[in-house]
């Protein structure tokens, strides 16, 4: 389905990752990847002792899962919060010759949430909530920008964003800050779809995905408790890491007309009130 074609994995932290299972899908697909982690690159400047040496373990971390779960893929530094490294990063493509056909937006932080606990929202600094803001959702549109300047992501290419039902409703487990930006990158991803089909005939899809700890995000807020509450809620029981893959190569296939939507991929759990 996917032969010949190159999408851009983001957000990839370790082998239980979701983006690890879109970007094993891709592969399995006849599709090729670029991946990207958070390390240290030449536009880190002052970075303390500490800072640099978590950096660049996560990278070498990072590229080891790659290695061991994918095999030989390209991999980059990527920290979209700095628009330096995001240009550098599209234009390093460029000068490789990679042509995207699209890609997946799997990147969030937050840190208002700390051992399983979420600050009250009142208690959000601004800091805080645009940091949040920045890498969760603003980060779509400044990769999206860079990657079309640099005539790296195709015509016809497709962007899917991965959000939670949180965007949307207020949850059984706390969800706060994160919320607020899954529900801004729901927009933009809306947005794009129609700003980027009509120039480009790109395509623009988020999925909301149902309640996941596996992950290292979904571990930093969840526990065993939610993830059974949210089983027995969702008529089809919680959606598999493979089921996410399974819906994201269905939106990446060449010559879709499906854009602009919000997909669950949850079991049924959001309609479950």
């Amino acid at each position: 389905m996917l032969k010949n074609q190159t999408y851009l994995i983001t957000g990839i932290a370790d082998k239980n990752s979701l983006a690890m299972y879109v970007a094993k899908e891709v592969i399995k697909n006849g599709g090729s990847v670029v991946c990207t982690g958070l390390g240290v690159s030449k536009f880190h400047h002052n970075l303390s002792e500490r800072a640099t040496s978590f950096l660049n373990k996560n990278f070498e971390d990072f590229k080891a899962s790659i290695t061991e779960e994918l095999g030989d893929y390209q991999t980059e530094i990527l920290d979209v919060t700095l628009e330096e490294n995001v240009e550098d990063f599209a234009k390093k493509l460029q000068a490789k010759g990679v042509r995207l056909n699209g890609f997946l937006h799997a990147i969030a932080m937050d840190k208002t949430i700390r051992d399983k606990k979420v600050k009250p929202l009142l208690d959000v600094s601004l800091s805080e909530f645009c940091d949040t803001m920045d890498v969760s959702a603003y980060s779509l549109i400044r990769l999206s920008h860079y990657l079309l300047r640099y005539n790296v992501l195709q015509p016809g290419a497709s962007i899917c964003s991965l959000s939670y039902i949180a965007a949307a409703k207020v949850t059984f487990h706390p969800y706060r800050n994160m919320s607020i930006a899954k529900a801004a990158l729901e927009r933009i991803t809306v947005e794009l779809a129609d700003e980027l089909g009509r120039k480009h005939n790109i395509r623009a899809n988020a999925i909301r995905f149902s309640t996941y700890m596996g992950s290292k995000a979904g571990n930093a807020t969840l526990t065993d408790a939610d993830v059974a509450k949210s089983e027995k809620m969702s008529p089809l029981g919680n959606a598999s890491p493979q089921d996410l893959a399974n819906e994201v190569i269905h939106l990446f296939r060449p010559n879709g007309r499906i854009t602009g939507e919000i997909r669950h991929v949850d079991g049924g759990y959001h309609i479950t009130g």
